[in-house]
């Protein structure tokens, strides 16, 4: 799910009372008349507790890395001076 459909369901689910399980935002987003896109990407949640709507959003689009992932490369070594060079640090 990309971001922007993630915060059409936030939008969807504003007013479910949290916290809540899966089940619960579920039934919800039935009464709320949800599409059918909705209603399939919240079945895929994992069935835990969820205190705020941010949560089910993170879960859906992914934010997180997945435990266990690549570490992120070391940083570059620097490219030399500062732009501008000596006349970067000197005072006029």
């Amino acid at each position: 799910m990309d971001t922007s459909r993630a915060a059409e369901l936030q939008v969807l689910l504003e007013g479910v009372p949290l916290p809540a399980e899966k089940a619960t935002l579920l039934a919800y987003a039935v009464r709320q008349r949800a599409e059918p896109f909705f209603i399939d990407a919240l079945r895929t949640l994992p069935e835990r507790e969820y205190a705020s709507i941010d949560e089910v959003a993170e879960e859906l689009v992914h934010v997180h890395p997945a435990p266990g992932s690549a570490a992120p490369p070391p940083p570059r070594e620097e490219s030399g001076g500062p732009p501008g060079g000596d006349a970067y640090t000197e005072n006029d």
